[in-house]
């Protein structure tokens, strides 16, 4: 395996590889998740660990567990722990569906995930079984993700996920089916001119119905990247 290390600051270091590598909707999902420093978090399908590093970039989490069933994942994970200073990043090799012993249940305050965005059957899959299992819901299923969230959060905690927008009725009735209430949904175009390629939403576990939708969200302005796009790759964080 050719890995390559990707530096987010001059201390946190992202092993990234063929198999394992990460793009914009990380970026997007680590700031819309509004993480706090007491917050303990639990990143489901970690991969390389890009959404637990973003989240040093700027008052990392108290703890945050970052969870993978591929042991490549987890070791490109470990390697870019070596090259960073980093706090409290726990790595997990288990299976969502069944967790693992010792995981928090119904202690944690957030759970992210950017899950596979296509159904097992529905498009062209990659031959790469790696880039299969990121892609397709071959190893879980959107369904797995919040149930899994259900266990791990405590009430009132939050899931905050991301995917296409086909896909917006399967993650919302997902949700609800495991006690986790939409509350918050943000629309990602390129331009202002171009249809949403992107949705971020996050649901409270035995929270009561109802849902905001935020102003949306435009990756680029004129010849380059917006103003917003540029903050959350600078800070990973909202602007105080």
């Amino acid at each position: 395996m050719e890995y390559k290390f990707e530096k987010l600051t001059d201390k946190i270091t992202v092993c990234a590889s063929s198999d394992h590598r990460f793009g914009t909707d990380a970026f997007l999902l680590a700031d819309f998740s509004g993480y706090r420093q007491k917050d303990t978090v639990c990143d489901l399908g970690t991969g390389c660990g890009i959404i637990p590093l973003i989240m040093q970039k700027k008052m990392p989490p108290a703890v945050t567990y970052a969870v993978d069933i591929q042991e490549g994942a987890i070791e490109q994970l470990c390697l870019g722990l070596e090259r960073s200073e980093t706090t409290g990043i726990v790595p997990v090799c288990a299976d969502l569906k069944e967790l693992w012993e010792g995981a928090p249940l119904d202690k944690c305050d957030l759970v992210t995930c950017n899950p596979p965005y296509k159904a097992a059957n529905a498009g062209f899959e990659s031959v790469i079984d790696a880039q299969k299992i990121a892609r397709h819901e071959i190893m879980c299923d959107i369904d797995d993700v919040c149930r899994a969230a259900e266990r791990l959060l405590k009430f009132g905690g939050r899931l905050c996920v991301c995917n296409r927008p086909e896909r917006l009725a399967d993650v919302i009735s997902a949700m609800k089916n495991h006690n986790i209430e939409p509350k918050r949904i943000r629309f990602v175009s390129k331009t202002p001119d171009d249809a949403p390629w992107l949705f971020l939403v996050e649901g409270k576990k035995g929270s009561k119905p109802f849902m905001k939708v935020e102003k949306q969200l435009y990756i680029r302005s004129g010849d380059g990247f917006s103003d917003e796009l540029k903050r959350i790759y600078e800070t990973g964080k909202e602007s105080v």
